[in-house]
């Protein structure tokens, strides 16, 4: 084991509930990952990947949530790689989760078409539109391969009328949806404020593969906190200390 993957923290997700391993400095997960593991249905079946799995910030937390699942995490960080690795035996989810080094423009063998659910909080920002980030950041924070590769590369992998989940910046939704709306239905949009009265700065997308196209469901959205400066709102308390999922249909 490298001396950066030692150098990690244990950190305690859903208040206590599961264990993620993640390092000292470089990318960590927060409320987006822990927000993408809440919006996996309680009642989903079936095999689930998560592209760009990282240490497991996500993809740990929602293994917890639903049990039922057997889940694959991808990633080309071969050290974020062995922190999950480290989080999959240290939750007791050696059964049912496991994590493998691959690119997202080259799906494994036997992957095009096999899951049921694909979920990913991927890179968010063109190496050639932001400043460079800071160090052990590059691979989370830079798109690898742009956008519309990575949402195509993710619906290969769903079988038809398969659960595509995303969260993004809310600044990149029209790009999303010109990608998602040709080739997958039943899209909804769920809008993450900061506070009441803020601007979206993330979005939740969910759509199912293959199905006819249809209108856009746009949400109601949820706040990080209940006032500017205030506590978490009831709704992020519920889901990061309790492991609560998202109703999308009382979203």
């Amino acid at each position: 084991m490298s001396d950066s993957v030692a150098d990690t923290t244990r950190d305690a997700f859903l208040g206590g509930r599961v264990f993620v391993f993640q390092p000292k400095s470089g990318f960590r997960g927060g409320s987006d990952s822990v927000l993408l593991a809440a919006a996996i249905d309680a009642d989903q079946k079936g095999e689930v990947l998560e592209f760009g799995c990282g240490s497991g910030a996500a993809l740990l937390p929602a293994a917890t949530r639903v049990a039922s699942l057997a889940f694959v995490g991808l990633d080309k960080d071969r050290e974020a790689i062995e922190r999950a690795k480290r989080g999959v035996a240290e939750n007791g989810f050696t059964d049912r989760v496991r994590c493998i080094v691959a690119d997202a423009a080259a799906l494994p063998d036997g992957f095009n078409e096999r899951f049921d659910l694909v979920f990913s909080n991927p890179p968010f920002f063109e190496a050639d539109r932001t400043e460079a980030p800071g160090a052990g950041k590059h691979h989370a924070y830079l798109e690898s391969i742009d956008l519309e590769a990575w949402v195509k590369s993710m619906l290969s992998a769903l079988r038809r009328k398969g659960t595509f989940l995303m969260i993004h910046r809310a600044a990149e939704l029209a790009r999303l949806l010109a990608v998602l709306e040709p080739l997958a239905g039943e899209i909804a949009v769920l809008p993450v404020r900061s506070f009441p009265g803020g601007d979206a700065k993330r979005v939740i997308i969910r759509a199912r593969k293959g199905l006819r196209r249809g209108p856009v469901r746009l949400l109601n959205g949820i706040e990080l906190y209940s006032e500017k400066g205030g506590p978490p709102s009831a709704i992020m308390d519920a889901i990061s200390r309790h492991g609560d999922g998202i109703d999308w249909s009382a979203r």
